[in-house]
């Protein structure tokens, strides 16, 4: 397995690249059995399989949740190492924005609702970062887990409207044996809540409604952020103490 840390030496190498499809899996660490999927998942179908680690500031409207943010790059390497990744790249924040975040990316529409309603700028982060290392990684194929799918759904459509010749590629969310939605911020939660949060999945998939389930989830202790129905998927984030989950389900 290859680690890059250098932006530079990073497209030395990719430039040198003499093979076909090339399959990229963007992380912010802390990783777990769901970006273990995505890996597994670029494995099966390419020649070669990136994975980035970076945590992107620019996605971070609470400070405080940046600080805290789990990071546990020598336990990422070597799972990645295990599970037969090619190339790690991680590079820092100083070389992703050495414009000084100057130069963005903004959607007008889907990523002001939903979690980008409580969280200003959110989006604008994470597009951009994305648009970033695609041009970097320069990959056939993206993969991207449905458990953020408002993301997913945000991330394929600037590949479409920027015409980027790049697949993007969703992967089922990976779920506890309680069905909560894998994430790096569940490590977060102490013992009572992570049971709580169990609650979460079970609501959404068994209620009538919107209201119902945001109505169930407040009175289970969530501080609920939103449910809402959105075409045929139900969408959600609450808070749990200062760990905010979020999980959506087909309806």
């Amino acid at each position: 397995m290859k680690v890059f840390t250098s932006v530079e030496q990073w497209r030395t190498f990719r430039s040198a690249l003499n093979t076909g499809s090339v399959g990229f899996v963007p992380t912010m660490g802390a990783l777990h059995p769901g970006h273990l999927s995505l890996l597994d998942a670029s494995l099966q179908n390419n020649e070669l399989s990136v994975v980035s680690l970076f945590v992107n500031p620019g996605q971070f409207n609470d400070r405080d949740d940046l600080e805290t943010y789990p990071k546990d790059p020598l336990d990422d390497l070597a799972l990645l190492e295990e599970n037969g990744a090619d190339v790690v790249f991680m590079p820092d924040a100083a070389q992703i924005y050495a414009d000084d975040y100057r130069f963005r990316v903004t959607e007008g529409e889907f990523s002001r609702q939903l979690c980008g309603a409580s969280r200003p700028g959110h989006f604008d982060g994470v597009l951009t970062v994305v648009m970033r290392l695609l041009n970097l990684v320069l990959p056939r194929n993206a993969y991207f887990g449905e458990k953020d799918y408002q993301q997913l759904q945000l991330i394929r459509g600037m590949t479409e409207a920027f015409f980027m010749d790049i697949n993007i590629v969703a992967c089922p969310t990976v779920r506890e044996p309680d069905g909560l939605a894998m994430s790096s911020r569940n490590r977060r939660l102490d013992a009572g809540q992570r049971q709580r949060a169990a609650y979460l999945y079970a609501t959404l998939k068994q209620c009538r409604s919107a209201l119902q389930a945001e109505q169930t989830l407040t009175k289970q202790g969530f501080d609920v952020d939103y449910v809402r129905d959105v075409g045929r998927r139900r969408f959600a984030a609450a808070r749990l103490g200062n760990t905010r989950l979020i999980d959506n389900v087909e309806i």
